[in-house]
């Protein structure tokens, strides 16, 4: 018999293991949390900070606590519904491994300790924007799910703003290479997402959630939507060189990435191969960003010195 929701809240879990490290660890979705680390440190080093050990490491620890705390509470908050579909099922609150309260006090401490660290070792902006994503993710996104099909619009916000953290510690706030790297996030989440939604149909509509893969049957809609925000995606991360701070030579390496997903998302248009098309458009959206981000950083921090380095030997000016 399916399981209700009732029944997942109420029932008392009988002979499962006992929670150990393992447990507790994927209560803070490493994966996940290690994507808001990398990209808040893209926006730090993009940023050319003055370079300080202590200071890149208490940013790192800091949305590191932030970003697991906000996943523990997540899956609090979505206990029942995760228990309602395949893929989540054996996480350790539905299993009975972990239980709620001990989550929601995992959570909240690591919050609050995250906020604490970039409040006290890094700056007051960079804690308010990881307050902001923790709002965003925790009181807007996860209810957003249960309510509208514009859930992954909504949650997007969060899932951008991690660069900004790393982008006010290292002392700066309003620079528009700031909300480039926000744009690049926001625009990478809605392929990446879209196509997963597409694969999880069937999981998301037994959790009764509103995905627009669930009211959207046919994937019209779905891969309508993926193909534009990845138009945005790949118009977005040429904006650091037309905006000047990356060279030509990024513009070039972040085009092909750019056709690479574009050809995927065109591909995901098609009926007839939506159903394959959106496992690999998912995959290689895991793929292109590190690479887009890290030739970013490398350009900013890398390619000039190379350049000028080779620019030099040219001339010169080396013995």
């Amino acid at each position: 018999m399916t399981p209700t929701r009732e029944h997942v809240t109420t029932e008392i879990m009988t002979d499962t293991p006992q929670a150990n490290w393992r447990h507790y660890l994927e209560l803070t979705k490493p994966r996940l949390s290690m994507l808001s680390v990398s990209t808040a440190m893209v926006g730090y080093l993009a940023a050319l900070p003055y370079w300080n050990w202590a200071r890149t490491l208490y940013v790192m620890l800091g949305t590191a606590l932030c970003a697991g705390g906000v996943a523990a509470l997540n899956q609090w908050m979505e206990s029942d519904l995760d228990a309602l579909m395949k893929r989540t099922a054996d996480r350790p609150i539905p299993t009975g491994i972990v239980q709620p309260g001990s989550a929601f006090v995992i959570g909240w401490l690591m919050c609050m300790a995250g906020l604490g660290v970039l409040f006290q070792q890094v700056n007051g902006m960079s804690a308010f924007l990881a307050l902001a994503t923790m709002v965003a993710y925790l009181a807007i996104y996860t209810p957003a799910k249960r309510w509208s099909r514009l859930n992954t619009e909504i949650g997007a916000i969060s899932g951008a703003l991690p660069p900004m953290i790393g982008w006010a510690a290292a002392g700066r706030s309003n620079d528009p290479l700031g909300w480039t790297l926000f744009a690049i996030l926001y625009t990478w989440q809605m392929p990446h997402f879209f196509s997963l939604a597409w694969t999880y149909r069937q999981d998301y509509a037994a959790a009764g959630m509103k995905m627009i893969s669930v009211t959207d049957p046919s994937g019209r809609k779905v891969s309508r939507r993926a193909f534009i925000w990845t138009v945005l995606l790949v118009a977005a991360s040429g904006l650091p060189t037309l905006l000047g701070y990356c060279s030509w030579y990024y513009f070039a390496f972040a085009a092909v990435l750019g056709l690479w997903i574009l050809k995927s998302a065109i591909v995901f248009l098609n009926p007839e191969k939506r159903e394959t098309e959106a496992r690999r458009l998912f995959l290689i959206s895991i793929a292109y960003l590190p690479l887009l981000l890290g030739l970013l950083v490398a350009d900013r921090l890398i390619f000039p010195a190379v350049i000028q380095s080779f620019v030099n030997c040219q001339s010169g000016s080396y013995p």
